[in-house]
């Protein structure tokens, strides 16, 4: 019984340790790659076009079929009068049965052309994975900036506490001594409740951003803590490393990959359509077994299949002229799209160098409003502001200290926009 209290007590201990153990944010893409719904389905996919080539693949080999049958009938089949009051009456009963083995010679290029059209259907599937890699790691990004900007945002409404529960100090010695009047204590502790207001607003917004980031990384809500603390007191190095050349890039994009696999698709559909309305060889053999008249007869039978489609090319023509429509719109999605994903990477690398501004000017702002409100406050102090424009200097402190957390989380989400727009 010692023993197992003790099991559990390390069990319960290392329970809370491991929740409250902080993740970072490669931490979190580790975990939503491997335990995120849209992953296991994509994964799926791949494992259902490679089952699907595996499929295609035996059409090389030969095709085997058995049939047998067996037959009992009221009287014979074959009824016979060989003359007056005489007859007969043959195979009233028997069995008949068989193997063939047929092996296709000539398909019109169906078999190869197929073989191909699944390969590069697990190619598709490949890069389909590949897009639901981006859309997981950019998604589980976001929930992870909004936690930490509203982990910033209550550390700014912490340090605004402080600063009011200080000012109240002062307020309340002033009006004990007959300094001020009291409308100063009210105004300070009106404020109070509306950063109350305000916590409450913020730690249930930061509840439901945690319950969507741990279920989207497949951890329980109350594990997840996230370990990313944004420096007020400095800014980051515009990121000229990783811009590229977007022409140069496009190969690279699985947008345009999925392009240029659906052109060759689309021809190898072409290529089998035409292969149907062609002649097909196949050679085989087989072996026989039937005993229709009490006497077994075994036998053995190879032969030659031509089958030539001739009233098949009046629709056939018709199928191959749509195929070869397919392939011509293939072709210009390509080129279009191509245009396309040059300027949605341009757009990407605008939006990047946009969110660097916003921290730029975010950044500035919190040194104006620092000052700003150090200024106030000796300024109150002296007697020569109100307490007014003390609380609205404090507001315009902690406005400024959020909107550089919202301005450091849309840059780094938009510079993972970038690198994924140019197919890194």
């Amino acid at each position: 019984m010692r023993k197992t209290v003790i099991y559990v007590m390390m069990y319960l201990v290392c329970g809370v340790t491991a929740a409250q153990t902080p993740l970072t944010l490669d931490e979190c893409r580790s975990m939503a790659l491997k335990n995120n719904v849209k992953m296991r389905n994509a994964s799926n996919e791949v494992e259902a076009a490679v089952q699907g080539q595996k499929e295609a693949f035996t059409n090389y080999f030969p095709n085997v079929s058995a049939s047998g049958m067996a037959y009992n009938a009221n009287k014979g089949l074959l009824q016979m009068e060989m003359g007056p009051g005489m007859s007969m009456s043959l195979l009233k009963n028997g069995i008949m049965g068989g193997i063939t083995v047929t092996q296709p010679v000539f398909a019109g290029g169906q078999i190869v052309n197929g073989n191909r059209l699944a390969a590069v259907g697990v190619e598709m599937s490949k890069v389909q994975r590949e897009q639901s890699e981006n859309e997981v790691r950019l998604t589980v990004e976001q929930y992870f900036w909004q936690v930490v900007t509203l982990l910033e945002k209550l550390n700014t409404l912490r340090t605004v506490e402080k600063q009011l529960e200080s000012i109240q100090r002062d307020v309340e010695t002033a009006v004990n001594a007959g300094i001020t009047t009291r409308n100063d204590l009210l105004q300070v502790q009106l404020r109070h409740n509306d950063i109350a207001s305000t916590r409450i607003n913020l730690e249930n917004n930061l509840h439901v951003c945690r319950m969507m980031l741990a279920q989207y990384i497949g951890l329980d809500a109350d594990t997840v803590a996230v370990e990313c603390p944004i420096p007020m007191d400095a800014v980051p190095d515009f990121p000229n490393d990783i811009y590229c050349d977007h022409a140069g890039a496009l190969p690279q994009t699985t947008g345009y990959r999925l392009l240029e696999s659906n052109v060759r698709a689309s021809r190898l559909q072409q290529k089998m359509t035409v292969g149907k309305n062609l002649p097909s060889v196949a050679v085989g053999a087989g072996y026989m077994y039937d005993n229709l008249m009490d006497k077994s007869h075994p036998f053995a039978v190879g032969f030659v299949s031509v089958s030539v489609p001739l009233s098949g090319w009046w629709g056939g023509s018709h199928a191959i002229k749509k195929q070869k429509l397919q392939v011509m719109n293939a072709e210009n999605r390509l080129a279009d799209n191509s245009e396309l994903l040059v300027i949605a990477m341009q757009k990407a690398w605008t939006d990047l160098q946009d969110a660097y501004k916003q921290i730029l000017i975010a950044h500035n702002s919190i040194e104006q409003s620092t000052e700003n409100l150090r200024l106030n406050e000796d300024y109150y102090h002296a007697g020569t502001t109100t307490m007014s424009d003390l609380l609205d200097a404090q507001t315009l402190f902690r406005q400024s200290r959020d909107r550089y957390a919202e301005a450091w989380s849309q840059y780094e989400i938009k510079k993972t926009e970038y690198l994924q727009a140019t197919g890194r």
